[in-house]
């Protein structure tokens, strides 16, 4: 997501800032700016686009001060704009922000009602005025930050700096990362390790609802309560390069643990807490619309077409509504029947995928609703499109997708449920039980993370093998498609993905003792034929390794490995079991020494035909 620096010491803050966030690239920005405190005031610079649109207006507009704080905007409110770029400014507060304010919306409404004027489309300029609103009633700084993040709700970790306070600075979070690096007589403030990793190694990770407070030469941990925290610095020993993967040995493997906290991400705000509903504020489309389609395309490319598989299965059962999936490659030359009665729907993680492009405008063209499902914030797609649902799983540097794939499914998720109770064929019941299991789907990514622990041992088992069979009925047949296409991605090890049904129609002609075949076994209405398959599997020689939630010892003896992870609502099964899958290829990758973050041939986003 979008990267923090923060200085407070003797030297100048400008230099240490820029080169902090140059050492945050990795993780994706549309935009840049700092703020800096110079004894007269705050300078606040803002630039859209890269770095060096920023490092040009320094040079033209240079900025001084031994205190302040800069940012990379990764947008989810607002489009990449200088406007909606950090710092925001209220009168004399200043804040740089990552993560996602769920309340932004009723407190902007409160603060305008109070004469607040607001000069941006982002959640985080509530959080300036806020300050500002506190400060101007009790003049005391550090009070109104720890008053503010009381009345906020969702994720942040911030950066403030108030004009009448030179040399001070608030750094707090929830729910997104902070680091405290400690110098002689200097501090430094970040979002991740790297960015001050040259300044020193003492870091102190901030947890959840604490603060700290810099004053000059010192600082003050707390929590919100301003009840002091104490917390001896840890000692970093990572070299430049783990450290920008946060001491991960890839980004893939990095952005595979991070799933937990993108599904979060992607949930926040779109789930009340008081009533069993989804709100999709940029779908665009009424409920008289989403009652009036008679059919619905889904159109995609590679995984984000997995992704898509999965959708025609949720949005069938908890809209039913007749579904058609499509490779955007060939969508548009198969001159598909689209009318005013269809919905199109592209699934993009970079929203700039060439084929998905034109079928999009092949859809328009022929007077279809379009809606987009994105990561990335005012992109093509997301700007032609007549909606959007945007995934906030954060930039993705591996080229193999994990968490933008898993965040595509929520978003499936949260388009049937929106769809099944405009179009009446959910009960409050029904709705009310899935949206319980979607408010605990990242406890379990984290509890199926954990059980994956030993997956680097089973990839040892089958290393040598040179072709794999990956199994799977119902919503978890995509996930047999995607696991193979993990493994193929990124290990070059040829395996194909069926639906299990299937296998007696061709694939069980290669089942031999030297293939291993992976079964994705859940428990739902088929599971029993599943086991069966395994059987058959096993009665010719063939190696089992069934990822399932049974807990019945049975299986053992009917797979040669048997992975067990927790469970949760079918609907949202197959976020869970593609966790093991992409752990299964990234260590193979490993074993056989590829390069797993930039697998040869491919590319992250295929912007031709």
């Amino acid at each position: 997501m979008c990267g923090i620096v923060g200085y407070v010491g003797a030297r100048q803050a400008p230099p240490i800032i820029i080169d902090g966030l140059k050492k945050l690239e990795y993780r994706g920005y549309d935009s840049a700016g700092i703020a800096t405190q110079n004894g007269k005031g705050i300078e606040v610079l803002r630039a859209e686009g890269k770095l060096v649109n920023l490092e040009r207006l320094l040079t033209s507009n240079p900025v001084s001060g031994s205190c302040g704080i800069g940012h990379t905007r990764w947008a989810t409110h607002g489009r990449p704009s200088v406007a909606n770029a950090h710092p925001h400014r209220a009168d004399g507060i200043v804040v740089v922000h990552n993560g996602i304010i769920e309340n932004y919306l009723d407190l902007r409404d409160r603060l305008i009602e109070k004469g607040h004027s607001f000069s941006s489309d982002t959640d985080t300029e509530v959080i300036s005025h806020l300050v500002e609103d506190f400060y101007r009633e009790s003049g005391d700084f550090l009070s109104a930050v720890r008053k503010t993040l009381t009345e906020v709700r969702g994720a942040y970790a911030v950066a403030v700096l108030c004009e009448q306070e030179p040399g001070k600075m608030v750094a707090a979070r929830s729910g997104s990362p902070l680091v405290i690096g400690q110098g002689q007589e200097e501090f430094f403030v970040a979002s991740d390790v790297p960015a001050i990793l040259k300044h020193t190694r003492e870091m102190i990770f901030l947890e959840d609802g604490e603060l700290a407070w810099f004053a000059g030469n010192t600082m003050t941990l707390m929590d919100l309560a301003g009840n002091p925290v104490t917390r001896l610095p840890k000692t970093i020993t990572w070299n430049p390069a783990m450290a920008e993967k946060g001491g991960y040995r890839h980004f893939m493997l990095k952005e595979i643990y991070e799933q937990p906290r993108a599904i979060a991400d992607t949930l926040a705000g779109r789930i009340p807490d008081d009533q069993a509903d989804v709100v999709l504020e940029g779908l665009g489309l009424s409920d008289a619309e989403l009652q009036s389609f008679r059919k619905v395309f889904l159109v995609a490319c590679g995984t984000s077409w997995h992704a898509a598989l999965v959708g025609k299965f949720l949005i069938e059962k908890l809209a039913r509504v007749p579904v058609e999936v499509d490779i955007a490659s060939e969508f548009r030359y198969r001159d598909p029947i689209v009318d005013e009665g269809t919905l199109t729907i592209l699934i993009s993680q970079s929203g700039e995928t060439a084929d998905t492009l034109a079928a999009l405008r092949e859809a328009k063209g022929k007077q279809g609703k379009a809606v987009a499902i994105c990561n990335v914030v005012d992109s093509s797609i997301a700007r032609e499109s007549d909606g959007v649902i945007y995934t906030h799983a954060g930039p993705e540097i591996g080229v193999a997708s994990t968490k933008a794939f898993t965040t595509q499914l929520v978003a499936f998720i949260l388009l049937a449920l929106r769809l099944g109770r405009a179009r009446k064929s959910l009960t409050d019941e029904r709705l009310g039980s899935i949206i319980a299991a979607l408010k605990t789907l990242p406890s379990k990514i984290q509890d199926t993370l954990a059980a994956c622990e030993h997956m680097e041992e089973i990839a040892r088992i089958y290393a040598q093998a040179t072709d794999f069979l990956f199994l799977g009925r119902g919503n978890q047949y995509p996930i047999a498609l995607e696991g193979a296409l993990k493994l193929k991605e990124i290990s070059y090890i040829h395996a194909e993905g069926y639906p299990a049904g299937e296998m007696k129609h061709g694939p069980i002609a290669l089942i031999d003792d030297q293939l291993p075949v992976v079964v994705v076994a859940t428990q739902n209405e088929s599971f029993e034929k599943v086991f069966s398959n395994m059987e058959e599997v096993r009665a010719r020689g063939g190696q089992v390794v069934v990822i399932t939630d049974c807990a019945d010892d049975g299986l053992k003896g009917k797979a040669d490995v048997v992975l067990p992870i927790p469970s949760i609502a079918d609907e949202l099964m197959p976020v869970l079991t593609s966790i093991p899958l992409q752990l299964l290829a990234y260590h193979f990758a490993v074993l056989r020494g590829t390069d797993v973050d930039q697998p040869r041939n491919l590319a992250k986003s295929v912007t031709v035909e």
